[in-house]
């Protein structure tokens, strides 16, 4: 079983309650959620979608995970790691699909190819090189995460979930390849991490919501969109 696994948290120092800034009416952190809810053509390969976030973030995102149909398994404020290798023991996953709370405009057609090449290559990380900034997922096999748990030491490591892995290719089978040209744009920003980000979040948001639901989050149609209001360099 595949699991889709989103992490988040109410504090952020450069950006504080992000998580819960409207956008198009609703929190950002309901319509991340909303993003992986949604796809044109092919079926998604995760059969649970899990919140995992902090303990203290808990009564703010509970009503929200419940509307968009996800899973609260709250865990760890710092170390994010041991908050997903939870996630796992609670779900019975043998894959997860990480993704990042501030990334509202996530390539879900992305997502679903890096997972469907992690299995076929039988990677244990697998997450494509060359999207923008704030539009991939990684592709994890639990069992290589829960070794990681009892291995890595780091803050970074810990915080940051997969550093141990690719950090050691002698020790897990890596998949990081280029993507596909029409998802390529390393130069473009696309999370939400300041109040300038925010700010053009909004922007783009108002753009793409015109479109199907099923057809925001689709890779070529938020470069497309991107590029058409803040330039090639955005």
């Amino acid at each position: 079983m595949t699991a889709l696994v989103l992490q988040a948290r109410i504090d952020s120092s450069r950006l504080p309650g992000k998580s819960l800034l409207p956008l198009g009416g609703k929190p950002l952190i309901f319509r991340v959620m909303e993003a992986f809810g949604f796809l044109s053509g092919e079926p998604f390969p995760w059969e649970a979608k899990i919140l995992a976030c902090p303990e203290d973030s808990v009564s703010s995102f509970a009503p929200l995970a419940e509307e968009a149909g996800f899973r609260l398994i709250p865990g760890p404020k710092d170390d994010v790691l041991a908050r997903y290798c939870l996630a796992i023991r609670k779900s019975g996953a043998e894959r997860i699909v990480r993704a990042t709370g501030d990334n509202p405009f996530v390539f879900i057609d992305a997502a679903v190819s890096i997972n469907s090449e992690a299995q076929v290559f039988g990677a244990d990380y697998a997450g494509y090189a060359g999207l923008p900034y704030g539009a991939g997922v990684e592709s994890v096999a639990s069992e290589a995460l829960l070794r990681a748990e009892k291995e890595a030491k780091t803050s970074e490591e810990r915080e940051h979930v997969c550093p141990y892995l690719y950090g050691h290719p002698e020790l897990f089978r890596l998949h990081r390849p280029l993507a596909p040209a029409k998802w390529q744009g390393p130069e473009l920003r696309i999370t939400v991490d300041t109040a300038e980000d925010y700010e053009r979040t909004q922007a783009l948001y108002g753009h793409l919501f015109s479109l199907p639901p099923g057809e925001r989050n689709l890779g070529e149609n938020v470069i497309a969109a991107v590029r058409h209001i803040f330039g090639n360099d955005a």
